[in-house]
């Protein structure tokens, strides 16, 4: 059995391909059972998210196709419509490549968290399935360790490189804490989610959704301990609100110059971060002119980005090292298996050994013998029998010439610092 990393994901596939041979949650119970029924394969756990499907698996070498085309027959798809998109990994590179993508080396956006959770999930509903054995159990135990070096290690998730992160990391550097702030989020979009996301996670202290649909505003502000709001309503709480975070697809502004500056004065002149991702903007570029009101764009978060970005490029090198470094110790301890059978087949024989002499000591007892005939009968006994076939082999290799046998015996039997 060997390990096999099976899948496609963002850099392999488009987006068509990756949604058709997505696994719903509640069908993974049933996936992972048929992918691991016969001989196709030993251990198996799915990891399926919106940018990448991979197969986890211990399986025979011979089965790896096979395993390849149950991806398609799966989802009812023709080999050569899945095919041209997977990427197939085996053992070493299996192993590099699922710690890559928990450290978030291999994600769409580097070092993002998320994929972490993700891979956790996967592995909690492998071991619900039952799908999960030796192998892949230390597999999973060994990336949550790594995943959590790099991140310890290194800075590849501090710095932000998305709209979201750069806008929460610029409220970071002005309000410092942020368990005293109120923020309220303009829209219920991808980017507005993330935002919320990343205020929960930096402890803000209260989330005000002010969206177009209530219904939505609610549906997010729910996730956060939030408060939904309609836009109509905005101008009775903006002055409640110390970051205002604002990406809708709305054509004209949102905010007004006159709405911010009457809400500056109830707030008695305390200063409000106003962070405009959308495009058209959402805030009057005038708004930015009032004391005390500290307006960014979303191009003047591209700084905050790129800065961001190199300083994670820097950071992935390190992990790269120390996932380099994580391998080899993974793959030493695989390999060590290897001689799991040997050294359980080799104690069996002198357990055996030991017993017929025991039984022989015990006899020589019966018969009337002293218990020092017994111990030295036992104690020849075992020496012999035990040494016998090494000599032999030994013995055999010095006559054949075979001196790496010879040296491996010093190494084994320790002997190699003995003057012999």
């Amino acid at each position: 059995m060997r390990l096999l990393a099976v899948g496609i994901n963002h850099k392999t596939a488009p987006v068509n391909i990756r949604e058709k041979v997505a696994f719903a949650p509640e069908r993974l119970p049933e996936a992972l059972r048929d992918l691991t029924t016969g001989s196709r394969a030993n251990e198996a756990a799915i990891l399926s998210t919106c940018n990448r499907t991979e197969l986890l698996c211990c399986a025979n070498q011979a089965n790896e196709n096979e395993i390849v085309d149950w991806l398609g027959h799966y989802h009812h798809l023709k080999r050569d419509e899945v095919a041209p998109y997977v990427y197939l990994y085996p053992e070493q590179d299996a192993v590099r490549h699922i710690l890559r993508v928990a450290s978030g080396l291999d994600s769409l956006i580097l070092g993002e968290p998320q994929i972490l959770g993700q891979i956790k999930t996967a592995y909690a509903a492998a071991m619900q399935a039952g799908t999960v054995g030796t192998t892949l159990g230390r597999l999973f135990q060994h990336t949550f360790s790594v995943a959590k070096q790099v991140r310890t290690d290194t800075a590849i998730g501090s710095s932000p490189v998305s709209v979201a992160f750069a806008a929460v990391s610029l409220a970071k550097q002005i309000f410092g804490e942020l368990s005293n702030q109120t923020v309220m989020l303009i829209g219920a979009g991808e980017t507005v989610e993330l935002a919320a996301r990343h205020l929960h996670e930096n402890g803000i202290g209260r989330i005000i959704i002010a969206n177009r649909t209530l219904e939505k505003a609610h549906a997010l502000a729910s996730e956060f301990n939030g408060y939904a709001i309609e836009l109509a309503e905005i101008p009775m709480h903006l002055a409640e609100a110390d970051i205002v975070i604002s990406s809708t697809a709305s054509p004209l502004p949102i905010l007004g110059k006159g709405a911010v500056e009457r809400a500056i004065k109830v707030r008695k002149h305390r200063p409000m971060l106003m962070v405009d991702i959308a495009v058209p903007r959402d805030i009057e570029p005038e708004a930015g002119d009032l004391r005390d009101v500290y307006l960014y764009t979303v191009d003047d978060l591209q700084e905050i980005i790129q800065e961001g970005l190199k300083s994670r490029q820097e950071a992935a090198k390190q992990a790269e090292e120390i996932i380099d470094v994580q391998v080899t110790h993974f793959m030493g301890w695989l390999k060590s298996l290897e001689a799991v059978s040997t050294i359980r087949a080799y104690r069996e024989q002198a357990e055996r050994i030991r017993d017929d002499e025991i039984e022989k000591a015990r006899r020589l007892l019966a018969r009337g013998g002293s218990p020092e005939e017994a111990l030295q009968l036992l104690a020849r006994g075992l020496t012999n029998k035990l040494v016998h076939t090494p000599s032999t082999q030994m013995k055999q290799a010095g006559f054949e010439g075979r001196t790496g046998l010879l040296d491996a015996a010093r190494e084994l039997f320790d002997l190699k610092n003995l003057d012999i």
